[in-house]
């Protein structure tokens, strides 16, 4: 241990954006928990480069006692985040022929929509994911479509019953998820689906409105006219707002 200069972290200013984590070349910094972290002392060589690229200021440098810089240490840490990185694209490259990725159209339970419960599937077609689904899928054709937040599912008890019978649906995380493809492919799915509605289902935590964002834009750049609701779901499962009609984007 040494008394030395080091990252620090304001957490209460720390607003999960992720921005420093690149400027650091020695990968001593990480998201956790949707808040930046220094992993370990050892990787933090106290030069900085992370300062200035925080939009929240939450990132200073100071003097307190720590653990001493190991380059060697960090080296590794380097060449086994970049391996794991080059593991992971090479994973998503391969999925192309996965079975478990394969367009297919499901038949939901007899009961499914008619009351809560368990033991009932609404689920009308597979993937469901904003990144894996085909705009030219015949799911998307006709039909309302359900723009999820990844966490709903999780939070709504009757989540099947209540929002997903009888619609398509398409789940993505508008804070971990790279928004731009997904606004190509939701845009694509509006030109050739000839949607009926969208119904946005969404978190009440501030990072979700991105959702909402993201399918406005989509239809903006489609050119439909298409109904929208947008549904706000708090931490405790429930509606923070009244479920409205749908109106049709302006």
């Amino acid at each position: 241990m040494a008394i030395r200069e080091i990252v620090h972290i304001d957490e209460e200013l720390c607003d999960g954006c992720g921005k420093c984590v690149p400027d650091c070349v020695e990968g001593a910094l990480q998201l956790v928990n949707g808040k930046a972290k220094l992993v370990k002392e050892i990787y933090c060589d106290g030069l900085g480069a992370c300062l200035g690229v925080c939009p929240q200021g939450a990132i200073s440098i100071e003097k307190r006692e720590a653990e001493e810089f190991d380059e060697e240490a960090t080296r590794i840490h380097m060449e086994q985040k970049e391996l794991a990185q080059k593991t992971s694209l090479h994973e998503t490259i391969s999925t192309s022929g996965c079975p478990g990725m394969a367009s297919r159209q499901l038949i939901p339970s007899e009961n499914a929509g008619k009351q809560p419960s368990t033991s009932s599937s609404s689920l009308g077609h597979w993937p469901v994911q904003m990144g894996l689904v085909s705009p030219g899928a015949p799911y998307f054709e006709n039909t309302e479509l359900l723009l999820t937040a990844d966490c709903a599912p999780v939070a709504v008890p009757d989540f099947h019953s209540r929002f997903l019978a009888g619609r398509s649906i398409a789940v993505a995380c508008p804070k971990l998820d790279d928004i731009a493809p997904h606004l190509e492919k939701l845009t694509a799915i509006l030109v050739h689906g000839n949607l009926k509605a969208v119904k946005i289902l969404r978190m009440e935590v501030p990072c979700c409105s991105g959702l909402t964002r993201l399918a406005y834009a989509a239809l903006e750049a489609s050119g439909k006219n298409v109904p929208v609701e947008e549904i706000i779901i708090g931490i405790d499962g429930k509606p923070v707002q009244p479920e409205q009609e749908l109106t049709a984007l302006g």
